[in-house]
């Protein structure tokens, strides 16, 4: 299978006969990358998965109406990105919990992760990681681990690229701090 560009994508996807295919096609493309960033915001496999289809579905239902004005993938980061936000959102309501309480909750599970597979030093970074705020941490993931632009983060968080640039400076700042302190 040749690898579609996102504007052939999205033609496939115009065809109401080759709707489906064109959709199996962006839903193998960026399932990966997608549930990867997901993950990273919500830390357990099983609620990646969950809001993962949620993702998709949402973009099944919107695609029709999708007018272009954004890149393809920076429009299904923007879902993905919102989808895990919305479900943290709930899982703190949903507990009563404080902030830093479902913050140490969530170090836990990295703790107790079987699909983990890293070493001790990438743990900690991890661990340094989910103590940043919310905002920090999803620019840094987006910056260090998926090597995202600014520009196309830009259009994802709908913030401006200096503010990003802040961000990720005093995240790494936190971080290193984190690892001076141990």
């Amino acid at each position: 299978m040749s690898e579609y560009s996102d504007k052939e994508l999205l033609e496939l996807f115009k065809d109401i006969e080759k709707r489906n295919f064109a959709f199996n096609l962006i839903v193998r493309k960026y399932q990966q990358k997608l549930y990867w960033h997901i993950r990273k915001i919500v830390i357990k496999h099983e609620d990646a998965d969950d809001i993962l289809q949620n993702t998709f579905i949402k973009v099944w239902k919107s695609l029709v109406g999708f007018r272009e004005d954004s890149k393809l993938y920076t429009w299904l980061y923007r879902i993905a990105t919102n989808e895990s936000l919305t479900f943290l959102k709930q899982q703190k309501t949903k507990y009563l919990m404080p902030i830093v309480d479902y913050e140490n909750q969530l170090k836990e599970t990295l703790e107790s992760d079987e699909y983990f597979n890293g070493d001790e030093i990438l743990r900690n970074l991890h661990k340094a990681i989910l103590g940043l705020p919310e905002k920090q941490r999803i620019v840094f993931n987006m910056k260090y681990f998926e090597e995202m632009k600014y520009d196309d983060m830009s259009e994802i968080l709908k913030t401006s690229v200096g503010a990003l640039k802040a961000s990720y400076h005093h995240a790494v700042k936190k971080i290193e701090k984190y690892f001076t302190e141990d």
